[in-house]
């Protein structure tokens, strides 16, 4: 199973949710989507802009836990 951990990196951070939004261009519904692991997909370059906004890598925000 995929864990999203952009909810971490977001308080690590020390940024809220809807100033990422404004920050990417994505809705605060798709964020959100994101924050509770219930997307299905995430784009490489709506990947790229969060990582490009929180300063991290792919693997700080996405994590694989095995069942």
């Amino acid at each position: 199973m995929i864990v999203v951990n952009l909810d971490v990196m977001l308080a690590k951070r020390k940024m809220s949710s809807l100033e990422l939004c404004e920050k990417i261009g994505l809705t605060q519904a798709n964020v959100s989507i994101l924050k509770t692991g219930k997307a299905k997909a995430i784009r490489f370059s709506t990947l790229e802009s969060i990582c490009s906004v929180l300063d991290c890598q792919p693997g700080d925000i996405l994590e694989f836990v095995e069942d």
